[in-house]
């Protein structure tokens, strides 16, 4: 891929784009051991080597990691006042990284946290219908005539009932256990809809998005890279 320096090292974390254009002028930039002052000068991504301030600067077209998002933390890309699931991606290398849609900031779970944005499109557009399958605690006894009702679509007080939910009952007690498989992304979706039948939702962590499942091995508020399998079926 044929780049612009700038624009490569600002992409790569450099700097943003005033300030690597600033250090190129200055002649603190190089490619393949030559220093360069134009910042328009047009570089080869899988060939050329370049280095900024003494540093080697590698390029990465996409970036994509799982991160196990823990209570307290904003699904954002930035926030002046709380921490972001972006935030928590200590080992990135791109600059322009999101989460591939949002969780409450009371919600744990799995979020996709990359810069692909056309596999974000798919696996968020609601003509798609991608699974996304959550674990939740919920005050009161869930029964049948609860599953029923998710299956059949509720109204959560907006235009149009839920698209048909799938509700499975782990436990039922005063404190029951469930997995809900819900294809759609309303705002505080899963809550309103145990609202709608007249319960409270505890604890809620999403466990799978499409084919993605929750590293199990990830604790709260850490993350690992996709492997390609992982990548290669979400894709």
């Amino acid at each position: 891929m044929k780049l612009r320096l700038d624009k490569y090292l600002a992409d790569m974390g450099a700097g943003t784009r005033s300030e690597v254009k600033k250090a190129i002028v200055k002649g603190q930039v190089s490619i393949g051991g030559m220093v360069v002052k134009r910042p328009e000068t047009k570089i080869d991504t899988e060939q050329d080597e370049v280095e900024y301030q003494g540093r080697s600067v590698s390029y990465v077209e996409y970036e994509y990691y799982m991160l196990n998002k823990p209570a307290g933390v904003v699904s954002a890309t930035e926030d002046k006042k709380e921490q972001t699931v972006v935030d928590l991606i200590e080992s990135r290398r791109r600059k322009d990284l999101f989460p591939v849609g949002r969780l409450d900031k009371d919600t744990e779970g799995l979020l996709l946290i990359t810069n692909d944005g056309k596999m974000a499109h798919r696996l968020l557009s609601p003509k798609k219908h991608v699974d996304k399958v959550y674990y939740a605690r919920i005050k009161g006894n869930v029964s049948q005539a609860d599953v029923q009702a998710f299956s059949d679509g509720l109204d959560i007080g907006e235009k149009h009932r839920t698209l048909p939910a799938k509700l499975v009952i782990l436990n039922a007690d005063e404190i029951s256990e469930i997995e809900v498989t819900i294809h759609e992304g309303k705002f505080h979706q899963v809550k309103r809809m145990f609202e709608a039948v007249e319960k409270e939702v505890l604890y809620l962590k999403r466990i799978r998005m499409g084919s993605l499942e929750l590293d199990d091995t990830l604790l709260p508020g850490t993350y690992r890279k996709l492997t390609e399998k992982e990548i290669s079926e979400l894709c």
